[in-house]
């Protein structure tokens, strides 16, 4: 690993690959992904609403584009609790996965993977929080304590964290984790709302980060893609 190694990392809620033309285009979500040109991405709504919950982003069309998709339990699904987390074939090692459920009013939960990156050990967690300002912070609290119960290494959070304050109160809940400065990203044709965050621990830094502005991002999906390039930090 040289002191220069960086990885691009995005979030996207994809909301089941329906874009605001109310078509289901998994394709057209590769062609956001292609352009984000990110090594690792965290999804949300990754799968259909009703049971079985299939992928509505099909195994198949990430595999033939070269993408790697890490299994967390769900039958047929693409995540669990829609989150899922895909990489670049190649890119990365991956050394563990889990998922953690959340508590609140909705079903929510959290999901992570842990990677041999270019990085050195990397955590990646992806969640996508409630609807509800107390649901939220008491996810945000159960998700920090239950990192910490897993074996000690650099971790970036990213997700849908449904918070339209540009100074989360979030931020003060997870002692270990550094929220990146909000950035609008919600909705995807005049974006207003900071919904999607991406938060690093002591031993990453960030060389920059911001929303994925580039067509078809604006009707893919009614969340536009954001992104980080996470370095170490000494």
């Amino acid at each position: 690993m040289s002191e220069s190694a960086k990885l691009r990392l995005a979030s996207y809620n994809i909301q089941k690959c329906v874009g605001l033309d109310l078509r289901r285009k998994p394709r057209r979500i590769l062609q956001v992904l292609d352009r984000l040109r990110a090594q690792v991405v965290v999804l949300q709504e990754a799968d259909k609403r009703l049971p079985p919950r299939p992928a509505a982003l099909p195994h198949f069309v990430l595999e033939e584009a070269g993408w790697e998709v890490a299994d967390l339990g769900g039958a047929g699904s693409l995540g669990w609790h829609g989150n899922a987390v895909i990489w670049r074939r190649g890119a990365l090692e991956l050394t563990g996965k889990g998922h953690i459920d959340l508590p609140g009013l909705e079903p929510r939960g959290a999901v992570w993977v842990a990677f041999d990156s270019p990085l050195g050990s990397l955590r990646v967690v992806g969640t996508h929080l409630g609807l509800v300002g107390r649901s939220r912070r008491q996810q945000v609290q159960h998700l920090a304590q239950e990192c910490a119960g897993l074996p000690m290494m650099p971790m970036i959070w990213a997700g849908d964290f449904n918070d339209w304050s540009p100074r989360s109160a979030l931020e003060g809940l997870a002692p270990r984790m550094r929220f990146l400065p909000p950035r609008a990203s919600f909705p995807a044709l005049r974006p207003l709302g900071p919904l999607d965050r991406i938060a690093v621990s002591d031993g990453l830094g960030v060389a920059g980060h911001g929303v994925h502005l580039e067509q078809p991002a604006h009707i893919a999906s009614d969340h536009l893609p954001i992104w980080a390039d996470v370095v170490t930090q000494g």
